[in-house]
């Protein structure tokens, strides 16, 4: 197995907030393996509100989204979507 990365960008003005961290970690609580995001060297369980909470993400700030398994790249490219979207919120 080869993990499967893509670095983005926080877009929305309130950055990943409970709302957002909720959405991110329903997706992730669908993939088969675990899925991870990387903030400053932090890593933590994307399918945990709590554990997203816990690295602060304001607007603007670089993440990484990890997969452990390819078969779950539908799960990072919703992901991605949902975070370059800024979570269907403002991104002035």
């Amino acid at each position: 197995m080869s993990i499967v990365s893509k670095e983005l960008i926080i877009v929305n003005e309130l950055g990943l907030h409970a709302r957002s961290a909720a959405s991110i970690s329903k997706i992730a609580q669908k993939a088969a393996s675990n899925v991870w995001i990387v903030k400053d060297g932090n890593k933590v369980d994307a399918s945990s509100v709590v554990n997203i909470l816990t690295l602060a993400c304001e607007k603007g700030a670089k993440i990484t989204i990890e997969i452990d398994d390819p078969a779950d790249t539908h799960i990072l490219r919703n992901i991605q979507k949902l975070i370059e979207n800024g979570f269907g919120e403002d991104v002035n």
